[in-house]
């Protein structure tokens, strides 16, 4: 089949390239850069996929069996309107316009099912706010006009080649034998998906005769707390961790971002839990999710392979460290 691929250079839409390539499909990634380097087997196509007036010039004339949208500029944000502009000029030609959208278009709350209703269209969050508002521009094109429209909602993606400074964030704190601050009680909540069973997902999706006009819960089923998490990968890495627990109003205080440097607990990582049901995806794709120890292994010989271990940020978690044996409620 000829597929697009819009943001197709990182993480997960670089393996859906590699996997659309090793099944034979002719491949196409759109994105900002003069060139790729997946070699001549993946045809280059430069363009904002912000610019309406940019997309157009790079697509004039170009015919694709499915798209898969990737891309969100998290700069500026990626709107509903941008997303409806790029979905016309592929006209009637699609089998499938394959959406990543995500967990964060739920808004908040736990254990949803994709019946829930998204966030609304004056969510604060811009990000939340335009995955849902872009989620239901989509499904009313659906309606209306029979947009082979499937949407994707995971939520936190592990796995190897993940630029984000998450996994290797713990990993570099337990091998040099540092304590791993915990923000609060540990409790919250996460949920997570290996970047392998997305993408196996998003290919099956291209087929599967049930998947057109559906969105997606994909990950694995059980949600962990921060200290479960963190207890994983320090089996994973062969370490007894040390937890040292430090409220979050501290942590703010002293100038602690989940979102930008100095990071506490790895990159975008400490946010309130939205968690969801998956059913829907191994029934209707023929899933079988990877148990997260597995997936973890995998990333962790990644992580050892390709990763140079980092320090930045050790002295600001021993200042948090510092401050908890100073007064603030601790535990070691």
């Amino acid at each position: 089949m000829k597929v697009l691929v819009i943001g197709g250079t990182l993480f997960i839409g670089r393996l859906l390239v590699e996997e659309l390539v090793k099944g034979g499909h002719d491949v196409a990634v759109l994105h900002r850069k003069p060139k790729h380097d997946f070699g001549r087997r993946v045809e280059n196509i430069a363009a904002d996929r912000n610019d309406a007036d940019s997309m157009r010039e790079a697509l004039w004339g170009r015919r694709f069996e499915v798209v898969f949208d990737n891309a969100y500029d998290w700069e500026n944000g990626t709107t509903a309107a941008q997303v409806e502009a790029t979905v016309r000029l592929f006209g009637d030609w699609m089998s499938r316009y394959i959406f990543m959208s995500s967990v964060a278009a739920y808004g908040d709350g736990l254990n949803h099912k994709e019946s829930d209703p998204l966030a609304p269209d004056y969510h604060p969050d811009p990000y939340v706010r335009h995955k849902a508002t872009t989620e239901r521009m989509l499904f009313r094109m659906h309606a209306k006009t029979r947009l082979p429209v499937v949407t994707f909602r995971p939520p936190f993606v592990y796995g190897p080649g993940n630029p984000l400074y998450r996994e290797q964030f713990f990993w570099d704190r337990l091998r040099a034998g540092r304590p791993i601050i915990i923000p609060g009680d540990g409790h919250r909540l996460m949920q997570f998906v290996y970047v392998r069973d997305l993408v196996e997902a998003m290919v099956h999706a291209m087929t599967a005769p049930r998947a057109e006009g559906e969105a997606f819960n994909i990950g694995d089923s059980k949600p962990l707390t921060h200290i479960e998490l963190v207890e994983r990968l320090a089996r994973i890495a062969n370490v007894e961790p040390t937890l040292v627990r430090v409220p979050r109003d501290a942590i703010q205080a002293a100038g602690g971002s989940a979102m930008t440097e100095p990071y506490y607990f790895g990159e975008y990582l400490d946010l309130p839990p939205i968690t969801e049901y998956m059913g829907k995806a191994p029934r209707v794709l023929k899933m079988k999710m990877t148990p997260f120890d597995v997936g973890l292994k995998e990333t962790y010989r990644w992580c050892v392979r390709n990763h140079k271990p980092r320090s930045a940020g050790f002295e600001f978690d021993d200042r948090l460290m510092g401050m908890s044996r100073a007064g603030s409620p601790a535990s070691v």
